[in-house]
């Protein structure tokens, strides 16, 4: 279970940053910065968790009770599909990284370290380090995972209001199969990564069928 070692660690106010997004095939990359006060409510603090291990519902919850506490920051930033498609995978989850970071200065102040998920750093402007499998050791960066995740699965539903078919209210944009089947049948939209092998090859295939969105 994740806890507050490594904040304790570093040292000082630390900021946990994971993004959430990098595999699918349609949508943004959405990172977020959080500050947990070291005391936390026994309650909330085991709840908090992985995303990737706790159900919709759950991270839901957890994520309505951290912008209730007081004493914690939190910001949220993306990097969009056409970043996504000019920069790399990569580069636009370090820029959504920074800009989360950036958000966070900016409404809550400095912290004096980060803590990011990976081995990755993404060149931010307050020093700190990676944690390869943070969400399942650093707190704040576990917090961080719940918040972007939650944040990203609504954009992905609202999106998939104005995009019916391809499932994403569902699947979030990741390479299901009936994801693949229905790019295959509706084509690419503009919310699909060019970049991405599979939506490439899909789009090619199509060429000559027009735009299926426009």
């Amino acid at each position: 279970m994740p806890d507050f070692r490594l904040e304790r660690d570093l040292g000082g106010r630390v900021a946990g940053i994971d993004e959430v997004g990098r595999g699918p095939l349609a949508g943004p990359v959405v990172a977020a910065a959080v500050i947990l006060p070291p005391r936390l409510p026994a309650g909330l603090r085991r709840r908090i968790r992985d995303s990737k291990r706790m159900s919709a519902a759950e991270r839901l919850a957890v994520a309505r009770l951290l912008r209730a506490v007081p004493g914690i920051a939190i910001a949220r930033a993306a990097a969009n599909v056409a970043e996504i498609d000019r920069l790399n995978i990569r580069r636009a989850s370090h820029l959504a990284m920074q800009r989360a970071l950036t958000r966070l200065v900016r409404d809550h102040g400095a912290p004096d370290g980060v803590l990011v998920d990976g081995n990755d750093w993404p060149d931010l402007a307050v020093p700190g380090r990676t944690i390869i499998g943070g969400d399942d050791r650093s707190l704040s960066i576990a917090a961080a995972s719940i918040v972007a995740k939650v944040c990203r699965d609504r954009l992905m539903v609202r999106l998939a209001r104005t995009c019916p078919g391809y499932g994403w209210e569902r699947n979030m944009g990741y390479g299901t199969a009936a994801h693949l089947a229905a790019l295959r049948a509706l084509g690419p939209t503009p919310h699909h990564r060019t970049s991405f092998r599979p939506v490439g090859v899909l789009g090619q295939g199509r060429a000559g069928a027009g735009p299926a969105w426009g």
